[in-house]
C-alpha cells in the first residue's frame, strides 16, 4: 500500500460528521496548508434531475466578498459600449477582429460578455465558447446593453452557477486567506441565490447535502440547517 503524502497525514477534523457552517469553515482554512492561496470551493447536492427541462438550475449571485480572482473579461460591442466596457476594465473589446481571435483559438479570458445585437455574430463561436462554459446568456447576465456593470459585477465577485449531470453545483467562494466571516456570508449569498433558482419541477427537499473544500485540502460536510 502506497505511503500517504505527509499532507495529507497532517490533515486534521472529522471529515465524517457534519459540521456548523462556520466550524466547517474554520476546519478547510486550518487545512489549507498549501504554499499558494487556496481557492475554497462549495459543493451542493440539488434535488433535481437536470435531465429534465424544468428542473434546471443555472444563475449569478454576486458574492458580497468577491472571489479574489482576477478575473478577465471579453466583451463583444461597438461604439459607445466597446468604450464603456473599456472604461469598466474589460480586456479584451472587440466585434469582428475580437470573434476571429477567438476562432483562431485565443482563449485568454474567464468571462465573455455581449450586447444583444452582437449574439448573432457570438452565436457563430458556439463550439468554442459552448464547452468551456463561456458563452453569453442573458440569464446569467452576460448578454446586455449594460456592459460596464456587467464588466465591473464579473470582476467585483459575480460568480455564474449551474446544475450538473449529477445534480450537484460546484462554485469558488473566496480564497483561504479570507477572514471566516467573508466567507460565511459568501457561502450564505450562495446558498439564497439557489434557493430563489428553485425549479417548478424540483420536488421534496432541494439542498440535500452541501459540502466545503480547498484546492488542496479535505473536504468538509456542513450541516444544512446550521447555514439559515
Amino acid at each position: 500500500m502506497a505511503k500517504q503524502p505527509k499532507r495529507i497525514k497532517a490533515w486534521t477534523g472529522d471529515r465524517d460528521a457534519a459540521h456548523a457552517l462556520d466550524a466547517a469553515i474554520k476546519l478547510v482554512k486550518e487545512n489549507a496548508k498549501a504554499k499558494f492561496d487556496e481557492t475554497i470551493e462549495i459543493s451542493v447536492n440539488l434535488g433535481v434531475d437536470p435531465r429534465h427541462a424544468d428542473q434546471q438550475v443555472r444563475g449569478v449571485v454576486n458574492l458580497p466578498s468577491g472571489t479574489g480572482r482576477d478575473v478577465r473579461v471579453a466583451v463583444f460591442a461597438k461604439d459607445a459600449k466597446a468604450a464603456e466596457a473599456t472604461a469598466a476594465g474589460a480586456e479584451h473589446v472587440g466585434a469582428e477582429d475580437l470573434y476571429e481571435k477567438i476562432a483562431g483559438g485565443f482563449m485568454d479570458f474567464d468571462r465573455v460578455i455581449a450586447t444583444p445585437d452582437m449574439m448573432a455574430l457570438v452565436g457563430r463561436l458556439g463550439k468554442v465558447l459552448g464547452p468551456r462554459g463561456l458563452m453569453p446568456n442573458p440569464k446569467v447576465g452576460t448578454v446586455t446593453p449594460n456592459v460596464g456593470q456587467a464588466v465591473k459585477d464579473a470582476k467585483g465577485g459575480a460568480v455564474e452557477f449551474r446544475v450538473e449531470k449529477a445534480g450537484i453545483v460546484h462554485a469558488g467562494i473566496g480564497k483561504a486567506s479570507f477572514t471566516e466571516e467573508a466567507l460565511l456570508v459568501n457561502v450564505k449569498a450562495l446558498i439564497e441565490a439557489l434557493n430563489r433558482s428553485k425549479p417548478s419541477g424540483a420536488k421534496g427537499v432541494f439542498i440535500r447535502r452541501v459540502g466545503l473544500s480547498s484546492t488542496m485540502g479535505p473536504g468538509f460536510k456542513v450541516d444544512i440547517a446550521s447555514i439559515g
